[in-house]
């Protein structure tokens, strides 16, 4: 097995590309292997890689002026990772991308993937595709963040990531969730899935 096979098999079950497209797609990613608790995209920085994650978990999250932490988004295998506005439009991110556990990543650069989307139609039109899922997920959390009680937001990321409670510490679901500690943990104990 080599280095991109998760990556390959994670795209050949996304979007229908040819074998020598997925080759080209799939040719340029770098390892990185990071610590826990590795910044790897400080908010002010324009993202430059885009990433699949192998092995662990990271976090996007941003911080307010009062330095309270906001987590927006969860990354574990098999999935991209990285601060994806800031990627795609190459401007400074408002966002911090780091692991939160030791982390086995593969990187491709910007210039690689615009590269490839103008040599090839069919990976231009995989990566509008992949955002368009990135842009519906945005929005149906969003909903979620101003339309649900406590409950059914928490209920809600347990239907659909079940293995999150014993992936990601709880502070970090809580901030996702936008609860504080104390109803988080009451959550904890009293919903049932």
């Amino acid at each position: 097995m080599t280095e991109s096979t998760p990556l390959r098999n994670f795209i050949a079950q996304l979007y229908p590309l040819k074998d020598k497209e997925l080759d080209v797609f799939c040719h340029n990613w770098q390892p990185l292997e990071c610590k826990r608790k590795t910044i790897l995209t400080a908010a002010g920085e324009t993202e430059r890689y885009l990433y699949f994650v192998v092995e662990g978990v990271q976090r996007a999250f941003y911080i307010g002026e009062e330095k309270q932490e906001a987590t927006v988004v969860f990354m574990y295998p098999p999935s991209f990772g990285g601060i994806a506005d800031s990627f795609l439009t190459q401007t400074p991110s408002s966002f911090f991308y780091e692991t939160l556990t030791r982390s086995r990543l593969l990187r491709t650069s910007y210039k690689q993937i615009a590269e490839l989307m103008e040599s090839y139609p069919s990976i231009q039109r995989m990566i509008l595709q992949l955002t368009g899922y990135v842009i519906k997920g945005l929005l149906t959390r969003q909903v979620e963040l101003q339309c649900f009680s406590a409950e059914e937001k928490f209920r809600t990321l347990l239907k659909r990531s079940p293995q999150v409670l014993q992936l990601i510490p709880h502070k970090y679901l809580a901030s996702y969730l936008g609860l504080d500690a104390t109803t988080f943990s009451k959550l904890l104990g009293t919903v049932r899935i």
